[in-house]
């Protein structure tokens, strides 16, 4: 079986999940496992919850990278793996898990992904979805306060001491690992379908 294991990276409420899901609604998805970086982060249950809401999440080492990179060697040579599932509303690793079989494509998203070598490496096609800084900023209040539970205080507060300072310091760089940048986000249909042809290409016997 051919495998293709895809990474797609950009800024915090760029459209990486619409991305996903475009790629979701016009492949075979019983070919397809995603692996989202936030499953990684690292487990805070040893802190208080008003340390642990403190954390910032957007800074690499918040994410175990040495478990994500393991457990895609694994589906990658065959085996299944136990996905971690991560809660953002209590800022702890659940102790329930995600059993997940190796698939012939495999999606890997998440900000950071980029920013670790060894991770890169694992990456056969690397995808950057790049926004502008409204676009995303608006996406980010939208979503923190609807799925997390944030005010919109909180919300605009961490987007200034985290979020951006983060964006421009880890993830803007890692563009430039890039094979393929999609720009306006989610939105670009034209750059989506270009990329799921590539995809469909790939994965033709040869």
């Amino acid at each position: 079986m051919i495998m293709l294991v895809i990474g797609i990276a950009g800024g915090t409420g760029s459209g990486k999940t619409t991305v996903v899901n475009k790629i979701l609604e016009r492949l075979d998805e019983r070919q397809i496992t995603v692996i989202p970086q936030d499953s990684y982060y690292k487990d805070n249950s040893h802190l208080p919850l008003e340390k642990r809401q403190e954390l910032n999440f957007d800074h690499p080492q918040s994410i175990d990278w040495e478990l994500m990179v393991d457990h895609l060697l694994k589906l990658k040579s065959g085996y299944a793996i136990e996905q971690p599932i991560y809660s953002y509303i209590t800022c702890t690793r659940s102790a329930e898990t995600i059993h997940t079989k190796p698939t012939q494509i495999i999606i890997v998203e998440g900000i950071l992904i980029f920013t670790d070598p060894p991770l890169r490496n694992c990456l056969d096609m690397k995808i950057f979805v790049d926004a502008d800084a409204d676009d995303r900023l608006s996406r980010v209040i939208s979503r923190d306060i609807i799925e997390r539970g944030r005010s919109v205080n909180k919300v605009l507060e961490r987007y200034d001491k985290t979020v951006k300072p983060m964006h421009l310091q880890f993830i803007e760089p890692t563009k430039r690992y890039a094979d393929i940048i999609i720009p306006q986000g989610g939105h670009n249909t034209v750059a989506i379908n270009m990329l799921i042809s590539t995809i469909e290409q790939t994965l033709l016997p040869s």
